[in-house]
């Protein structure tokens, strides 16, 4: 057995939504193993649920791969560090391609952190492009994050640069509160929110007031953690949550785990927070 088939074999995969969500869990584990050996990490830092779900073990997949540099830089080009990944790919019988997403306009970038200043990449298999997934780098990072290092042992042992989970708690409830999807719901975004607080993680709140002074969300006064709950409250009480059920469902295992989830029960959930 190859590595790839290895690294594939350690999911339980019976039905075809499995085996969508382990490819695309193997396809991130290699990529940032490739970014790993291009350096990749000494400039930047990897978050979102994928993160949230490799290295601190959300019970849930993703689909996409979310990075931040850890200073600003317009001028960073994510193709320096495609020949590292698509040779680790080739090392482990895979081909891919990476090829660079342009946006439509500046104001479409919907993602956890609502950034007009980010690239976006998509990397597909050669011989099967229904399995993708999306690469997304923060090139104008807010201030106030803190990172941590975290191994991977497979496709070899190497370390992964991580925002640590109160910051990643503080990007996640930022996407809760103010990212627009429009006409459809991010039922993940309320599925993280219970998982912290469930693990009692503390908020990073300084990094969440930098992150919605930076993108402009909040413009009725002061940030302030009281201010947060009753927009967060505000929020949940207009929120379909069955439209909230049917997102998240494709992606994890236990949907009944799903049957309390109510505007009470969220409300609550948020009457929970802990603060750092």
């Amino acid at each position: 057995m190859n590595i790839f088939d290895q690294m594939l074999s350690r999911y339980l995969v019976k039905t075809n939504d499995d085996y969508i969500n382990a490819q695309h869990e193997v396809m991130q584990q290699i990529t940032l193993a490739g970014l790993y050996r291009g350096g990749f990490f000494d400039n930047a830092a990897f978050y979102g649920g994928t993160c949230l779900r490799i290295f601190y073990g959300l019970q849930r997949f993703s689909e996409d791969i979310d990075f931040s540099l850890v200073q600003s830089d317009v001028d960073f080009k994510l193709e320096n560090y495609f020949e590292p990944v698509i040779t680790e790919f080739k090392a482990l019988g895979r081909d891919v391609v990476i090829s660079k997403k342009e946006k439509k306009n500046q104001t479409n970038i919907e993602s956890a952190f609502l950034k007009d200043d980010s690239v976006q990449y998509n990397l597909k298999f050669r011989t099967d492009r229904n399995i993708k997934i999306k690469i997304e780098v923060d090139i104008n990072p807010p201030p106030g994050f803190s990172t941590e290092y975290k191994l991977s042992l497979l496709p070899f042992s190497f370390m992964t640069r991580c925002f640590n989970l109160p910051g990643l708690y503080a990007g996640k409830m930022h996407a809760l509160l103010f990212r627009n999807w429009k006409n459809r719901l991010k039922g993940r975004d309320w599925y993280d929110f219970e998982w912290y607080v469930r693990n009692n993680t503390p908020l990073d709140f300084n990094h969440l007031c930098h992150r919605t002074n930076q993108s402009g969300s909040y413009s009725t006064g002061e940030f302030t953690q009281g201010n947060f709950l009753t927009l967060l409250k505000e929020k949940i009480s207009k929120t379909n949550i069955e439209m909230v059920k049917a997102d998240v469902r494709p992606f994890i295992r236990k949907p009944e785990e799903m049957d309390i989830w109510s505007v009470e029960y969220f409300t609550q959930l948020a009457d929970m927070i802990c603060f750092e």
